[in-house]
């Protein structure tokens, strides 16, 4: 972790900026949070657990600043919500998500599976992509069990109705 601090400190210097200790509290919370994909909000009350004394308003800024550094994504996944994911220092681009509708829940897709569309961008357009985000709206696996074992239920009790046809 403590690496990656330095890094994002010397991100920060290379653009004039100065790992403060309110920024350095909010990275901390990023770090320690990687795959929850918080919001302002959520890092806000846990930042607050290591200084008391930091502001919402605090927060938001050093967030908006990762971002606009790219040291952090802001992501969207349509409810309303920014929420915050920290950049891979591997990856050229950002990973994608698999988001269901139904709960709620999210996947990450490590591999980059567009590099072969970007070559063929550049290729046929000469269009060069500098960044990309693919996210997936469905059903998970579990929202679908949920679903077909509600179905095998409800299959089973015959004619709930009490009408029968055939006594007349």
């Amino acid at each position: 972790m403590e690496a990656r601090i330095e890094k994002i400190k010397q991100q920060l210097q290379s653009q004039g900026y100065k790992l403060t200790p309110q920024r350095e509290a909010t990275v901390r919370v990023l770090l320690e949070n990687e795959e929850d994909h918080l919001s302002a909000e959520d890092v806000f009350m846990l930042v607050k657990d290591i200084a008391p004394e930091i502001g919402l308003a605090t927060v938001y800024r050093t967030l908006e600043l990762l971002s606009e550094m790219h040291i952090v994504e802001k992501l969207n996944f349509g409810d309303g919500v920014a929420r915050y994911d920290l950049r891979q220092d591997n990856n050229k681009h950002h990973h994608h998500h698999l988001i269901c509708v139904q709960c709620g829940s999210m996947s990450e897709i490590m591999e980059d599976w567009l590099l072969p569309l970007e070559e063929r961008l550049e290729r046929e357009y000469g269009f060069t992509v500098l960044d990309h985000r693919l996210d997936f709206q469905g059903v998970c696996a579990r929202c679908n069990a949920k679903a077909a074992e509600a179905a095998e239920g409800s299959g089973s009790e015959g004619n709930a109705s009490g009408d029968d046809k055939s006594s007349t």
